[in-house]
């Protein structure tokens, strides 16, 4: 009879004991187990751990170490490196790795599922549609590419964002466990407040996050101030629109006292305009959220068939200005990695073109190779 096999990432501090308790092995090797493999970026170094020989069986049958493989890694002129992400379960995601201006550290970014059903127009994660929600295990591998790819590089992974294909709110009980994983101090180690989700605007998942009481932090992918112009850009908006979403992400800064971050694409002649300004100045009043506007990175045609274009470097300094002199903490966040498509979806893209015979996603992956 064949035995179903578990990746390691998919087990927590109250599966894993379990499991090897079944299995007549003391329940307190779990902890020794998940300090080695996080702090060994998600290879169990053996001969540092002191476990039995039934606990090392296990490992030969019915747990496996890793799900995933990376089957791409480029890094662009700025230090950007974008993974392709494949992963034993089916298709492949795409997570990267952003250096800090401190030489020993850098931030990460994951996705929270397969493709993406948002159709947000300017976006290229949503082209090919939305396949599958990852697991908890799968969004935690990443994390751990990410961190074994930074210390390749001499650098310490030290923060993390929930920004990249798939809309986290609609998978938020895995991307809660992913969370629990990643930032437990017996596990990854990465911490609370090191975690940002981000969200379109799914107002039920802001404040579900909000009850979760992680700690973590919350963006806001706003885009545009006013419904009209933000319906054209993410549909998702006609179900959630701007009045509601923005106060949703009140009610989260008020109850976990974490500042929010409103992300807010800027689209040449599509939303950079003074009066564009003037009203998200006006939906920031009384919000003590900081505003991160980011120059577009083009995507080529978007799925309507129009093609965005990024603004000037003036107008962006322009935009920001309006921002400021109305009271709103606004930065401009510079855009990282283009010559190796680091707009979320690029590189998955690229994949999926270059290999059209597949019809999808690349094909299985047995179990990830050492990082």
């Amino acid at each position: 009879m064949n035995t179903r096999v578990t990746a390691l990432t998919d087990l927590d501090l109250e599966s894993l004991p379990a499991l090897l308790k079944r299995h007549g092995c003391p329940p307190s090797h779990a902890r020794t187990l998940f300090r080695n493999f996080y702090d060994n970026s998600g290879s169990l170094d053996w001969q540092a751990i002191e476990v039995g020989a039934r606990v090392r069986r296990l490992f030969d049958g019915e747990i496996s170490q890793r799900q995933s493989t990376i089957l791409r890694s480029h890094t662009s002129g700025d230090g950007t490196t974008k993974l392709l992400v494949g992963m034993a379960n089916g298709g492949a995601v795409e997570s990267v790795l952003m250096p800090s201006h401190r030489p020993d550290r850098a931030a990460g970014c994951v996705s929270s599922q397969l493709g993406c059903a948002m159709g947000c127009d300017f976006c290229a994660s949503t082209k090919n549609g939305f396949e599958r929600n990852l697991s908890a295990g799968e969004i935690v591998e990443q994390f751990l590419h990410l961190r074994a790819t930074a210390a390749s590089i001499g650098r310490r992974l030290t923060s993390l964002v929930f920004m990249g294909m798939g809309e986290p709110m609609l998978n938020l009980p895995e991307v809660i466990g992913a969370i629990r994983r990643i930032a437990h101090g017996q596990m990854g180690s990465l911490g609370w407040r090191q975690i940002t989700v981000s969200t379109v605007g799914i107002v039920p998942g802001i404040d579900a996050l909000a009850e979760a009481n992680l700690n973590v932090h919350l963006a806001l992918s706003l885009h545009a101030p006013d419904d009209e112009t933000r319906a054209k850009l993410v549909p998702m908006n006609r179900r959630y629109p701007v009045a509601l979403i923005v106060e949703a992400a009140r009610r989260f800064q008020e109850r976990t006292g974490r500042i929010c971050t409103i992300e807010y694409c800027l689209i040449r002649d599509v939303n950079d305009t003074d009066d564009h300004a003037r009203q998200l100045a006006s939906l920031m009043s009384g919000f003590r959220a900081h505003v991160n506007v980011i120059p577009y990175n083009p995507i080529g045609l978007g799925l309507s068939g129009r093609e965005y274009r990024r603004p000037s470097y003036e107008r962006v300094i322009e935009f920001v200005d309006l921002l400021r002199d109305q009271g709103v903490v606004a930065h401009v966040r510079a855009t990282r990695g283009d010559d190796v498509n680091a707009a979320c979806g690029q590189l998955r893209q690229a994949q999926l073109v270059e290999s059209p015979q597949s019809g999808g996603p690349p094909p299985r992956v047995a179990q990830a190779s050492s990082l």
